[in-house]
């Protein structure tokens, strides 16, 4: 509910502070005394623009803060206008978004006025509150559909990551299976691009290299002829039998000898690999020549053509799963579809029976409230499925049978609507909104259905809290809390009135007489009948 709501500068009223309380509240006071300008207060805090010529004459701004109870909490919203245009919007003391405050009073606050876009006019809000009268098994029907609806968006979700053109999946497919089995068919493993270099190159130039590893094995010497070098070592040998300091020149003169054969039989072996067939080498510049080809199209190197291939074999095993499970996703999606179709079929059903019964009632509470042939309905029609359902509900109306109802937005005046909500919200039972503040609602009402109207809106207050701007004091005699708002000049004050002050206040609303001891009395009847009535 709201706690507390303190107004500065707004209008005529140059400092007001109301702590309004539970149940029935009502405001009341001559006309021009501002009283209207305590809800166009409240609407700023709802995210209702902030105009220059709010601003009172105390100041250069006006300020609008609220404490509002909700679920055990303390929620604080204020807004700060100034003359430069400047809005500025806070959120539990800090300052936020004007869209914040608009999105955390959604749902608990609706304010009743004449021009106002009602939530009456929103096939979502009516939707809401012809669901809240369901019974269990129309709950249960609730639950079924949003559950098949559920099911079908997460199967819808899983067809939107399988791309959704089974074709284009297929096509690429068939692109990656190809890249990958070229790579794989080429047979290359890491490091072969440097091995083919290597070869070709030997190849190209198996002529010379015979040349020079042939002219290698004649300085070497023939096989087993070396004599010089084995001189050398004869020599070394009786050195150093002579003089044993020369035996590790002897040594060394062996192991040259023998590191020389070693050469030499490596030379010959090396001369015998080198082949000058042109039909290997025809098939090594292939070979290059495929490589190259890889190259050009997967990667810069031999290792990211590689890589390029793994990844192309890896996206082929994908994607030959998606397409298999996409098979049978069609035909889930098919069956979820009409699984959403059966059940919202049930459910336009469910939900027209109960919207009947919502417009019957209302139309019992208008009569009471000075309708004589009321007409309410609820016309529903074919919809895309969606969240919520496959048909959308809208709120006709007609103040006479004599009149075609029409979409209530564009059908009912500003006192009507007000009167046909209270309707609506008695009919539903319903109690998701904490704060209702109605203005107007007393337009074109009197006598004993102003006297049925305070008793409706003090059933009303029963479940929440009613704020309600009004002239009547058959309405005002229901007020669980009686503010009088006051004009002294160019500003405006307000004071909770009880006790003899809300007598004088009900007698000066009767008979424009505050101080008439008659009119006293009859005020004091009039709460009388309220208590009783309530």
């Amino acid at each position: 509910m709201l706690d507390e709501l303190i107004v500065t500068n707004l209008g005529i009223i140059e400092s007001v502070r109301l702590e309004p309380g539970p149940g029935l509240v009502v405001v009341t006071g001559e006309t021009g005394a501002g009283k209207t300008m305590l809800l166009g207060a409240l609407r700023l805090l709802l995210g209702s623009p902030a105009r220059r010529d709010l601003i009172g004459g105390a100041g250069d701004e006006a300020t609008v803060q609220a404490r509002f109870l909700l679920d055990g909490e303390d929620v604080l919203l204020a807004r700060r206008m100034t003359r430069t245009g400047r809005s500025k919007a806070y959120l539990d003391g800090l300052m936020a978004p004007l869209r914040q405050l608009e999105e955390r009073t959604a749902g608990v606050v609706e304010l009743v006025a004449q021009h106002d876009h009602l939530r009456v006019t929103k096939p979502a809000e009516l939707r809401a509150m012809v669901d809240g009268t369901l019974d269990g098994a129309g709950r249960a029907l609730l639950d079924t559909y949003e559950e098949a609806w559920s099911d079908l968006v997460q199967l819808r979700q899983r067809q939107s990551l399988l791309g959704g053109d089974r074709r284009a999946l297929q096509r690429e497919l068939d692109t990656v299976r190809f890249q990958a089995r070229e790579i794989d068919a080429a047979g290359f493993d890491a490091g072969d691009d440097e091995s083919l270099g290597t070869l070709v190159m030997r190849l190209r130039n198996a002529h010379g290299i015979v040349e020079a590893l042939d002219a290698a094995a004649a300085a070497l010497g023939e096989a087993g002829t070396e004599p010089e070098l084995d001189r050398a070592v004869l020599a070394l040998g009786r050195a150093a039998a002579l003089d044993p300091s020369l035996d590790g020149l002897s040594r060394q003169a062996v192991d040259v000898a023998s590191l020389v054969a070693e050469l030499r039989s490596a030379v010959a072996v090396a001369a015998a690999d080198v082949s000058a067939e042109p039909e290997e080498l025809e098939s090594t510049e292939q070979r290059v020549a495929q490589l190259a080809e890889l190259r050009r199209k997967y990667g810069a190197t031999l290792e990211d053509v590689l890589a390029f291939g793994a990844r192309a074999a890896g996206r082929t095993l994908e994607l030959e799963e998606l397409l298999e499970e996409a098979d049978g996703l069609d035909e889930a999606i098919a069956v979820a579809e009409g699984r959403v179709a059966t059940v919202g079929e049930q459910l336009a059903r469910v939900r027209e029976a109960a919207a009947a019964a919502v417009a019957d009632g209302a139309e019992e509470h208008l009569r009471d409230l000075g309708f004589r042939r009321p007409v309410v309905g609820f016309a529903s029609s074919p919809t895309e499925p969606g969240p919520h359902g496959t048909v959308r509900i809208e709120l006709h109306f007609a103040s006479d049978d004599s009149l075609e109802p029409g979409p209530v937005g564009r059908i009912a005046s500003g006192g009507e609507l007000s009167r046909l909500v209270l309707a609506l919200r008695l009919a539903a039972g319903v109690s998701d909104v904490a704060v209702v503040a109605f203005d107007e609602i007393d337009a074109g009402v009197g006598g004993s259905v102003a006297l049925e109207l305070g008793r409706k809106l003090a059933g009303l207050a029963a479940t929440r809290q009613v704020l309600c701007v009004t002239h009547l004091p058959q309405v005002a005699a229901f007020a669980d809390t009686h503010y009088v708002l006051e004009r002294t000049g160019a500003s405006a004050e307000v004071r909770l009135v009880s006790g003899t002050d809300r007598l004088e206040e009900l007698s000066r609303m009767l008979a424009g007489m505050p101080e008439s001891a008659r009119g006293r009395e009859h005020a004091a009847e009039l709460l009388e009948t309220a208590r009783s009535g309530r």
